[in-house]
């Protein structure tokens, strides 16, 4: 008889269906590991800031010169790393430490234009297990199903970011604001940060007062900036290098978000178990994942099966898993080394794929010319 939570555990995951409660299994063993550590979060926010800020000062002040594309990777570095902290305000909201919500916003969230509204509300859809992979995912589009021009149209799309948020605060909102029908579709078509251009949000969720306090806020913000431009207040090169640095990060996220998937449900609902078989976790010793998928975000597929971590606990959370997991236990297979591992499955799958079609169509025209 199990006498402890760890007994009791190990009990669970030799059973007959560990796959049935793998998510619970993986609670009991980090449940000790699902606070917050303020320090943490102020720590890195603020000194990820700090650094992203200041490089990109020495940016503007070197120009076009090997210090200043130095100072250029570390800035777009530091301050995507500070951007996804929107990834955390998204899953804690109340659990964040006290001041953390306001404090991301003032330093990240007005000034790069992603007030945390076009997030939350919108990524718990991604999470559900009725949603997942379907047409109704915010963030999945059929990667492994479609052809490499699919993914390469991303790149433009990521590029182009920047200048699309510009638009939204600096005409839609004001728009919206003065034509009340037009609310609605903004709403509806201009308030997310999606994949799936196919995904309608509805009305606000219960923060609309916030919502339509930030949005205020940054639209102000992004009127500011222009007519500052405008008069010469602040350089035009200044403007340009800031969007530079902002597009640079838009193209990492992307990067990003397609290794955090492979893409290859055929858009039905599924379970646990297949929702975490087609999510990716790139874990040490790859050392590169600390750079393009920080705040925790190595850990995509420990994220989906346990979304209230904290990002400073998924490390020890999946050495932990891997400990007392069994070594054919499916959370083993989310696991790969590098971001080319995930890439060469999706176009392997893409070539699966077409090959499968091509045999169809080609039956099909067999069993024509019989009849």
């Amino acid at each position: 008889m199990p006498t402890t939570v760890m007994d009791e555990v190990r009990a669970r995951v030799v059973a007959p269906n560990p796959d049935l409660d793998l998510a619970r299994v993986a609670y009991r063993l980090t449940a000790d590991l699902a606070k917050p550590n303020p320090a943490i979060y102020w720590t890195d926010l603020l000194l990820s800031a700090a650094i992203g800020y200041g490089a990109f000062a020495v940016l503007f002040v070197s120009g076009m010169t090997l210090i200043g594309f130095l100072a250029a990777v570390i800035s777009v570095l530091a301050l995507y790393r500070c951007i996804l902290f929107i990834h955390e305000l998204t899953h804690l909201r109340k659990r964040t430490p006290r001041g953390f919500w306001t404090a991301w916003h003032v330093l990240v969230g007005v000034p790069l234009l992603l007030p945390s509204f076009l997030y939350d509300g919108v990524h718990n859809f991604h999470h559900s297990k009725a949603h997942y992979g379907t047409p109704e995912d915010p963030e999945y589009l059929e990667f492994g199903r479609g052809r490499p021009l699919h993914i390469a149209l991303m790149f433009p799309i990521s590029a182009a970011e920047p200048l699309l948020l510009v638009l939204r605060f600096l005409l839609v909102t004001p728009v919206a604001a003065v034509f009340p029908p037009a609310r609605r579709f903004v709403v509806e078509r201009m308030s997310a940060m999606v994949m799936n251009a196919a995904f309608r949000r509805s009305e606000p969720p219960p923060f609309r007062t916030s919502w339509l306090v930030i949005e205020t806020v940054t639209t102000i913000y992004a009127w500011t900036v222009v007519i500052l431009v405008l008069n010469g207040l602040v350089p035009v090169k200044f403007a340009l290098m800031w969007l530079a640095v902002w597009s640079a990060m838009s193209v990492i996220n992307m990067l990003r978000t397609l290794a955090a998937h492979h893409y290859e449900n055929d858009g039905q609902p599924i379970d646990v178990v297949a929702q975490l078989l087609d999510t990716v976790n790139v874990p040490p010793p790859a050392m590169l994942p600390m750079l393009w998928a920080p705040v925790g975000l190595r850990y995509h597929a420990l994220h989906h099966l346990l979304p209230n971590l904290p990002y400073h606990s998924l490390g020890q959370a999946h050495r932990r898993l891997l400990e007392h997991l069994p070594a054919d236990n499916p959370y083993r297979q989310t696991i790969n080394r590098r971001f080319s591992e995930v890439i060469v499955r999706m176009l392997r799958s893409q070539a699966r794929h077409r090959q499968a079609a091509e045999r169809a169509t080609s039956g099909d025209k067999i069993m024509a010319t019989f009849h």
